[in-house]
């Protein structure tokens, strides 16, 4: 089927449920033929005033929806809002705040920020192309708030050690492909080597920075290192398209998004490396991979809200 090209048409053309029903039916079933979640049965029916599909094999939950098995399970929220949210966050170089997707929707504040968790939900990778090889570009950056915006009790300190307080975020690029990130500890040898070793392939080229938790790479790999108290380039030498990505995740989290708890951080660093990752697709083309991805996902409230993990 012909799937729409700008937000625009997107809107217009998802107004129609019966738009969105071949839509969903295309990404869920791409052979056409649909099939009951629960026992994998192409013997279905569909109920037209209710807008679900029964099974005519017995057994519990024979009645599904297109959204049951999806990131959008169990949503009141009519497909009619979820494709274009999930087109927005797809496409917004910087993202889109809960309460600007809520003014567009139509809906309230906290339904629009558990939709854009869902749909981040959906939007990770998980990095079934193996690992990066070729020219390999590594760093850190510490994501946080300014000691001047910190209670007075935490400032002094803050204001002594640079990073008091900030997450740890690790990313590795392969010039001309995909960035990877990882959340880490701290920036100890042991920590930066494993994930190294977990997302680059051995004898790749890898160029870091001057700090000494990476000496010890050229074990594995060819190892650069460009030294940023002298220089930031030397030749074909820098972590400049590391640093890139770092400066559009910055600029949607600072921006778009003001203040990010750690708790929910690799979600919107997650979001970021996945427009990095399909820059080079169109607006159709980065939503289409969206919806690609949100079968066999779930993500209930009391998970995104750490409910569940309390005793």
């Amino acid at each position: 089927m012909e799937t729409p090209k700008s937000l625009i048409e997107a809107i217009k053309f998802f107004s129609e449920y019966e738009n969105c029903r071949e839509f969903m039916t295309m990404v869920r079933w791409p052979d056409g033929v649909v099939r009951c979640p629960s026992c994998g049965s192409d013997k279905v029916t569909y109920l037209a005033k209710a807008r679900v599909y029964k099974c005519r094999t017995v057994h519990p939950k024979q009645k599904f929806s297109l959204k049951n098995g999806t990131v959008f399970e169990d949503s009141p929220i009519g497909l009619e809002k979820w494709l274009p949210a999930s087109w927005l966050l797809s496409n917004c170089k910087n993202g889109i705040s809960s309460y600007e997707l809520a003014r567009d929707l139509g809906v309230t504040q906290k339904t629009a920020w558990f939709m854009l968790q869902r749909i981040r939900l959906a939007m990770q990778d998980d990095f079934v192309d193996g690992k990066l090889g070729g020219t390999v570009e590594i760093d850190e950056t510490f994501i946080g708030g300014k000691a001047r915006n910190m209670h007075v009790s935490k400032r002094k300190t803050a204001s002594q050690r640079r990073h008091f307080g900030k997450t740890v975020v690790m990313g590795m690029i392969e010039r001309g492909g995909k960035v990877r990130t990882e959340i880490i500890a701290d920036r100890q040898k042991p920590i930066l080597h494993d994930a190294i070793a977990k997302h680059v392939e051995d004898g790749a080229k890898v160029i870091t920075d001057e700090l000494t938790s990476y000496w010890g790479l050229e074990e594995k790999y060819i190892h650069e290192v460009i030294n940023h108290a002298y220089e930031y380039v030397r030749e074909n030498v820098h972590t400049n398209t590391m640093e890139n990505f770092w400066s559009l995740l910055k600029r949607g989290l600072n921006g778009t998004y003001v203040a990010v708890e750690p708790f929910h951080l690799f979600r919107y660093i997650d979001e970021q490396a996945f427009r990095f990752n399909n820059r080079k697709n169109s607006d159709s083309g980065r939503f289409l991979k969206t919806m690609s991805q949100i079968v066999g996902k779930r993500l209930t409230f009391s998970e995104v809200t750490g409910r569940g993990l309390q005793a």
